[in-house]
């Protein structure tokens, strides 16, 4: 009957384990990261005797976890691959709406701009249609600056959130290192007994942090786990645990860099920061923000250096040539600060750069490293895209260089470098914070040419005037190519005077024997300026287009920053006068050419205009967004099955559970019984000695 009574007992203790742990099965069914515990019974050392093995009862051999550790890692990985493509989904997309929409894009205020000098160059003398020209020249460098701002707000918004990741990470990595510990110090782990609840909770950990960051896990003694980063950097030893931080980037002072300190020491660890969370912001600032910054710096620049270039060799109102339209691009303040040197750099380095926007139409948007070595005069220029080295070469001495890139040129100004010193060359940098409006009155927008072409004029060959000439040959009114000097930058020799053509009027005089036609050219003081290039005269030939003076620097004397066209055959004794556009107030010559230039390709080496380069900048950005959101509907779906398989092994089925409790509700109630047949057997036995 003891016997009787000890199976019983056995029965009820173990089924009322059972009834436990399904209650607290059930009750954890929401609980994230639970695994279902399953009671495992085995048969208690049976009583042998004459007859055979009398059974004593049941045991509670082990409460398991139901878990799949391959499983549970591939939860982890699909949760490091989503985390990645919602964050790059979500700043990404921000960014798409930002350069495509309407009202915040930049599109509606270029067209509207290059519509309003279509509209003045059909009435230049009209001072409304002048201002609306200022008015949405104005709009567009407000887009440009508003832009600019918006990608500014968007890098801070991410350094944020990646400050804010890296607390919430270093919080999970030392939960991770105390439930190692604890894990470790469980009583019984040596026998098998696992602490269920604690490794729960340490796995759901190694989850959130796998959201925020690519982590491999690695079992050790103890029932602990190793963490690392990707490349084996770790993150967590035992119960030692190191941390992540932030720090201003060494490269870019703008951003951040990760950087990980274990141990007395601090590595940069950005190349190792790959998916969750952390990776999607980096990826988005490195494929998505630094591109946009890059590419709409490049566009302000070649916005303002065509517009500088045309509106300048223009006449104003008032019968001066045209200044700037829009901000200087080569400013020695936007020169030099289109270079930053690294945090890096040795303290004693005193080297000078900056870079020279030497043609806006050929520059590429991107960012290079130019980086020093040997003695500090050997260097080396980087493609940060592409990792090529583009440039290499060594520094003269003494150092004052030119480094020369298609679209610009770094100019080493002086100073010294040391060896590993590196600077970040940036053309675009600041390009469309910068941006600003140089006219400030009506009156001052270059709509006119200065010059201008009409037969008849004084003949220093025959030193008569002829007010009509006698042969068929006509001249254009030209076109303006410069007024300045492309060596030296400064005025050439005809425009150093205000209102006038300085070394005019100039006299094209023609000599025609019936066979041969030359022509001379005479200045303001009836000098030949063509005979150092041409002791004979310049031919000319009736059967095409001639064009008077030369195009390039090349020309020697000839070049005067503007060339006519002629046709016909010009009489013995004809001339020709090129003098100043006075009193010029309706002409609309270079308003036609500054509102074509809206659709004339000038960026990309000549194949796109500035609607085309910043719709470029638009599909691309257009291109990466869909691209990401592809990626974040895959990854969405990987997550979900991957979870969906852990929950059929790991998580808790309320049905399940509800006839495992009616199961082990029965056993208990039938080994209560057990306990009761031992009582009144014991009650007979008793009653049978009274």
């Amino acid at each position: 009957m003891a016997g009787l009574i000890g199976i019983g007992l056995t029965g009820i203790l173990s089924n009322q384990a059972a009834l436990n742990t399904t209650g607290n099965n059930i009750t954890n069914a929401n609980t994230p990261g639970y695994s279902r515990q399953e009671v495992q019974f085995e048969t208690q050392e049976g009583r042998r005797t004459g007859a055979g093995t009398i059974g004593s009862g049941v045991n509670v051999a082990n409460i398991r976890r139901l878990a799949n550790e391959y499983l549970v890692q591939q939860v982890r990985e699909d949760s490091t691959l989503y985390g990645e493509q919602e964050a790059l989904n979500s700043e990404i997309s921000r960014l798409d709406n930002l350069l495509g929409g309407e009202s915040t894009g930049l599109s509606t205020a270029l067209n509207n701009f290059f519509a309003s000098l279509q509209n003045a160059a059909e009435d230049p003398t009209s001072l409304p249609q002048r201002q609306l020209v200022l008015s949405e020249a104005q709009q567009v460098v407000n887009r440009f600056q508003a832009l600019n701002q918006e990608f500014i707000q968007q890098r801070e918004s991410i350094k944020t959130q990646m400050q804010q990741g890296v607390k919430d990470a270093n919080t999970l990595i030392r939960s991770i290192a105390e439930l190692n510990l604890a894990i470790s110090e469980s009583p019984g782990i040596a026998q098998g007994r696992m602490p269920n609840d604690l490794l729960d909770k340490r796995d759901e950990k190694l989850r959130q942090l796998s959201e925020l960051v690519n982590i491999k896990v690695t079992p050790a003694d103890g029932s602990q786990v190793n963490v690392s980063l990707s490349n084996g950097l770790s993150l967590v030893v035992g119960n030692s645990a190191a941390a992540l931080g932030t720090r201003s980037n060494a490269e870019d002072p703008t951003r951040l860099e990760f950087i990980l300190s274990n141990g007395g020491r601090t590595l940069n660890v950005d190349e190792q920061i790959a998916g969750g969370k952390l990776g999607g912001l980096l990826r988005f600032d490195n494929e998505g923000l630094k591109p946009a910054f890059d590419e709409l710096g490049r566009i302000a620049i070649a916005l303002s250096d065509t517009m500088n270039q045309q509106h300048e060799i223009g006449m104003d109102l008032e019968g001066d040539l045209g200044g700037l339209f829009f901000t200087d691009i080569n400013s020695i303040e936007a020169q030099r600060g289109r270079v930053v040197p690294n945090g890096n750099n040795q303290v004693s380095g005193t080297g000078q750069l900056a870079v020279e926007i030497t043609d806006s139409s050929a520059l590429p948007a991107g960012r290079w490293t130019l980086q020093f070595s040997g003695d500090g005069r050997s260097y080396e220029l980087i493609n940060q895209e592409t990792g090529r080295t583009e440039s290499q070469g060594r520094l003269p001495d003494p150092v004052q260089s030119e480094i020369s890139m298609p679209g610009f040129n770094i100019r080493v100004e002086g100073g010294t470098f040391s060896a590993g010193d590196k600077y970040l060359i940036q053309p675009g940098r600041n390009a469309a914070e910068s941006i600003g409006l140089e006219v400030r009155r009506e009156e001052d927008l270059a709509l006119a040419s200065p010059i201008r072409a009409r037969e008849g004029g004084y003949n220093p060959d025959t030193t008569e005037t002829r007010e009509n000439n006698l042969g068929t040959g006509q001249i254009n009114q030209g076109r303006m190519l410069s007024v300045r000097n492309p060596n030296t930058n400064g005025l050439l020799e005809g425009f150093r005077n205000s209102g006038e053509l300085a070394n005019g009027p100039m006299k094209i005089a023609f000599e025609n024997n019936g066979t041969d036609i030359v022509y001379r050219v005479y200045d303001g003081s009836d000098t030949e300026i063509s005979a150092s290039d041409y002791p004979t005269g310049v031919p000319y030939d009736p059967q095409r287009i001639n064009l008077v003076f030369g195009a390039d620097t090349s020309a020697g004397t000839l070049y005067q920053g503007y060339q006519f066209e002629m046709t016909g055959e010009p009489a013995n004794g004809d001339v020709f006068t090129v003098e100043y556009n006075d009193n010029g107030i309706s002409d609309n010559r270079n308003a036609e050419l500054l509102a074509a230039l809206g659709t004339q390709n000038t960026m990309n080496g000549g194949s796109q205009n500035f609607t085309e380069g910043y719709a470029g900048l638009v599909e691309d950005i257009g291109v990466k967004t869909r691209q990401s959101q592809l990626d974040v509907d895959a990854g969405k779906t990987l997550l979900e099955q991957s979870t969906n398989q852990r929950e059929s092994v790991s998580g808790v089925n309320l049905d399940e559970e509800a006839g495992r409790l009616i199961q082990y509700q029965a056993a208990y109630n039938a080994s209560a019984q057990v306990m009761s047949v031992a009582q009144d057997l014991f009650n007979t036995l008793l009653q049978s000695f009274r």
